[in-house]
């Protein structure tokens, strides 16, 4: 699909050269898709000689006719082509007419003569909503559903005088999600791809290069299932059927059954998903049929299959047309109507007015005019809720909404509890801050159990931006009560809630639709990572916010390949026993996070806890809090359950403290300072001996030998010391560079370091940003000071750029020598620390590389690839860059040694138990 996909957007891209022939067509079909077809071909310069759709229904023309005949095309609407079998002559010689040299059928429903099909001299081509032979008839897409094929899709295929069993020209194929129905797989994929695909194939006939595929005999036809009669949904059958029948019903005709509360009640049954956990408490309903009574729950009717497995139907029709959350099934009696406020009474005029736009063959829109009865189809209601949408900005309304409320005055009343926030849950508290001429949406209280609230003590603290030192906004500052209440909620979840119990690939869809969410707001984070950290938004975009993304992909894919093992065992014989592992999520998990990489330390902590189905309580850097709430207002959006993710903005000391001690927690990741860690560690052993993942200080050296690449070291090197304006846990904390092109390299660093852009960092051409906090900066110019009173030789830098804000220079120190301060101490900033060493002493460089507490990283140029191989090797670290640098990807580990900590982030590595079993299987 990768493969035809790009095929068909290298064709459409190419159009100049690729669209040389062009046809002169009929089209012959209707609706929406028939006008697209017929737009599409027509901008792509071939000529519709003429338009055969279906007559005017209730006064109103379909949409194929009306593009027409704006565009004076010629359009005739028969109302049928035959008679008793037999074609009508005018009708043929009205067609023959037009002259054309292929019929186009885009969603045809007509019965059209053979002596039309083949009438032209390229024949016809028709479209087909399923990938023939194997669905065939007008209810195709229904079957597939059904069916619960994998896979959808449709073809392109060349008319006979059988109903689909010509020649195929062209195929395109779907995956079919768990809860697709016919309008979201239509919406979805057959639509569009379907304009695009028949396009496509009459320009593969205009070339003379369109196949003629025959279809096998074998195959599925089934009869039409638009009667309402035959939809009644078999509930003595698994939950997997029934759910399936349900979804291939919906919307039309609609899987209906027979409720016996009260009295025997006939009800349709729409918006039907597996049940992944158990379901909440709610009343139970007798329901005809079935094997046990469904219950009535706040989140639907779940219904029960033989195979004790559940569904739920989100809402339900009765057979006066009323629909109702199927949550409210027992209360459905229960209607109050609102009084309307002058304001409301004059946007209900207006949409008095979008109603009679629409239903243009009614005369007045009275209270009782119905939506469909009054001749509205699918598309209209999209009409009806875009338009409604466009004149009341911020009105949540779905459509969804408009087959709940179909009478006028009904819509009205919905749509002002919707206007007033009424009926609807609960909406996240979201703080708005307009930054870059855009506006950005921050939320900025503490989110515990799927909401956001204000901490305990409704304490809160001013973040600031680094760039002007201005106060973003006010943050809640978490207390210990909160951290108690978010660590319950997320223990909730994990042993009580649908999380822990999901299938394992439900999990993953979840993680890839957050991540998708994450890149459909990619700009928005890049933006409030800017402010709230200094970062450059360039780099923000591709490397804070795109690795973040990259990485809740690559651990959603994680989610069903977490695997155990079977393990031969000495007791084998004579009794045969057998082991095997089984990997299992450990609970609740707390990470903490540095300031550096706000949104992308998140990711890598917490993507790989949330695949192995933990549930966590992460607490974000004090100074850079707003991408992690930004990220818990996404989850919720992306469908995450409750109390899986909560995210505390506060005080280290408080809230990291009290999630090192607190006994329900099971492990702890954090990245930070090697003494916070210490602590950490410290404590996670006395609370409740929680497992622990330290990423912690690192001072990683970098060896420039004579032999290397000098434009690429010196590009390198600076991005080893300056990338994210130094503050990067793998940044080059002192470089090592050879006697003989010491002085030429430091010249090359200098000269390139002048043409650096120092400025706002939301500026798309700016190199180097602020420093991330004012105490940051501090520490930094203190850093130099010790540098210069030491004896170190300061090249260039060293200083606070003269403007608002917390910019430092960048800076290159020489002559640095083992036992400085500079030379063993990491500074988290832009500052180059160089030393030189003699010509070709490898093993003594080795030596003085190695000299540190730490083992983060480390990096080696050389164009000799046995001096390459024999320096990373004796390297103590966790990564060796060779002839690069900062160049990390979620598939590799990251993590170091020695005082810069244990455990890894990233690749094949998950926070999981390890079980054993041991059985007598008595074989």
């Amino acid at each position: 699909m990768l493969w035809t996909a790009s095929q068909v957007l290298r064709k459409f891209s190419t159009s100049s050269h690729y669209y040389q022939n062009k046809l002169k067509l009929a089209i012959i079909g209707q609706s929406l898709f028939g006008q697209e077809v017929y737009s599409n071909l027509r901008k792509q310069g071939h000529k519709v000689v003429g338009v055969f759709t279906v007559p005017d229904k209730d006064g109103k023309a379909d949409p194929l006719a009306v593009a027409a005949e704006k565009d004076g095309t010629p359009v005739f609407k028969f109302p049928r082509w035959r008679v008793k079998g037999k074609p009508i002559p005018e009708v043929v010689d009205a067609y023959k007419s037009v002259g054309a040299e292929l019929n186009v059928m885009p969603f045809c429903s007509q019965f059209i003569p053979m002596n039309v099909i083949d009438n032209p001299k390229h024949g016809s081509i028709i479209y087909h909503p399923s990938i023939l032979p194997l669905h065939r008839g007008a209810s195709a897409i229904n079957w597939t559903l059904i069916q619960g094929d994998k896979k959808a899709g449709f073809s392109v295929f060349w008319a006979d005088d059988g109903l689909d069993t010509g020649p195929i020209l062209l195929q395109r194929e779907c995956a079919v999600e768990p809860n697709d129905t016919v309008d979201t797989l239509y919406n979805r994929f057959l639509f569009p791809e379907g304009i695009k695909a028949m396009v496509e194939s009459v320009q593969l006939i205009a070339d003379g290069k369109a196949p003629r595929i025959p279809q096998t005999e074998e195959g599925a036809s089934y009869e039409g299932i638009q009667k309402k009669s035959n939809a009644k949904v078999n509930l003595a059958q698994p939950a997997e059927a029934i759910h399936n029948w349900i979804r291939g019903h919906d919307k039309v005709p609609g899987a209906w059954t027979t409720t016996m509360y009260s009295c025997e009640k006939s009800v349709t049954l729409y918006g039907s998903s597996m049940l992944g956990g158990s379901a909440a408490a709610g009343q139970p309903l007798e329901i005809e049929g079935a094997s046990q009574p469904g219950i009535v729950t706040k989140n639907g009717l779940v219904l029960y299959g033989t195979d004790g497995k559940a569904l739920v139907v989100k809402n339900l029709q009765f057979e006066d047309g009323k629909m109702i959350p199927a949550s409210k099934y027992f209360s459905s009696g229960e209607s109050s109507s609102v009084e309307l406020t002058d304001d409301e009474k004059k946007m209900a005029e207006e949409i008095r007015n979008t109603w009679k736009g629409i239903l243009s063959n009614v005369s007045a829109i009275e209270n009782t005019t119905d939506f469909f009865k009054s001749g509205a189809a699918s598309m209209d209601v999209v009409r009806l809720v875009e338009e409604v949408k466009q004149k009341c900005a911020g009105v949540q309304l779905q459509n969804e909404d408009v087959y709940m409320a179909t009478t006028f005055q009904d819509f009205i009343q919905m749509f002002v509890r919707r206007l007033r926030g009424e009926d609807q849950e609960e909406e996240l508290l979201i703080d708005y801050v307009n930054v870059n001429n855009m506006t950005v949406k921050m939320p900025y209280q503490c989110f515990i159990n799927g909401g956001f609230e204000d901490a305990e003590n409704s304490k809160t603290y001013d973040t600031i931006n680094p760039t002007d030192g201005s106060v973003i906004c006010k943050v809640s500052y978490a207390s210990v009560g909160d951290v108690d209440r978010a660590v319950a909620a997320a223990k909730e979840a994990y042993e009580n809630g649908p999380w822990g119990r999901m299938n394992p690939r439900d999990r993953g869809s979840l993680l890839y639709k957050l991540a998708d969410l994450m890149e459909e707001h990619q700009e928005e984070l890049a933006t409030i990572e800017s402010i709230d950290s200094g970062a450059v938004y360039t780099l923000a975009l591709k490397t804070h916010v795109g690795m973040s993304i990259q990485t809740f992909r690559y651990f959603a894919g994680w989610c069903d390949k977490i695997q155990g093992k079977t393990i031969p065992i000495n007791q084998a014989r004579p009794n045969r026993n057998l082991t095997f592992t089984k990997k299992e999520p450990l609970g609740v998990c707390a990470i903490v996070i540095p300031w550096n990489y706000p949104l992308m330390m998140l990711a890598w902590k917490s993507a790989a806890c949330l695949a192995a189905g933990n549930t966590l309580v992460l607490k974000p850097a004090q100074v850079t809090p707003l991408t992690a709430l930004k990220f818990a207002e996404l989850s919720v959006k992306a469908g995450i359950p409750k109390g899986v993710i909560n995210i505390l903005p506060g005080s280290g000391g408080m809230v990291g403290q009290r999630l090192s001690d607190h006994p329900d927690i099971r492990k702890l990741g954090f990245t930070g300072s090697t003494p916070i860690g210490k602590q950490i560690m410290k404590s996670c052993a006395v609370s409740n001996l929680k497992k622990v993942s330290l990423e912690l200080g690192g001072k990683s050296p970098l060896i420039i030998f004579s032999d290397c690449d000098m434009d690429k070291a010196v590009r390198m090197g600076m991005s080893s010391v300056y990338f994210n304006k130094g503050e990067n846990c793998i940044a080059a904390g002192r470089l090592f560079v050879e006697e003989s092109i010491h002085d030429e390299y430091i010249s090359r660093v200098v000269e390139e370091i002048k043409k650096m852009k120092i400025g706002d960092p939301l500026d798309r051409s700016t190199d180097h940003g602020p420093q991330n906090h004012k105490a940051h900066l501090d520490k930094l110019l203190e850093y130099c000071e010790i540098g210069l009173k030491e004896g170190a030789t300061l090249v260039y830098g060293g200083k606070q750029v003269d403007r608002p804000g917390f910019f430092m220079e960048p800076t290159v120190f020489t002559d640095v020598e083992d036992h400085m301060f500079i030379a063993k101490e990491e500074s988290f900033g832009p500052v180059m620390v160089v030393s030189k060493f003699k010509n070709g002493d490898v093993d003594g460089v080795l030596q003085r590389a190695n000299d540190t507490e730490y083992g983060l990283a480390s990096g080696v140029f050389t164009r000799d690839i046995n001096k390459a191989m024999y320096v990373s090797e004796r390297l103590e670290a966790g990564t060796v860059f060779v002839n690069t640098y900062n160049k990390t990807d979620v598939a590799s580990p990251f993590g170091g040694f020695k005082q810069s900590g244990f455990g890894k982030d990233l690749g094949e590595w998950r926070p999981a138990v390890l079980l054993v079993f041991v059985l007598g299987l008595g074989l």
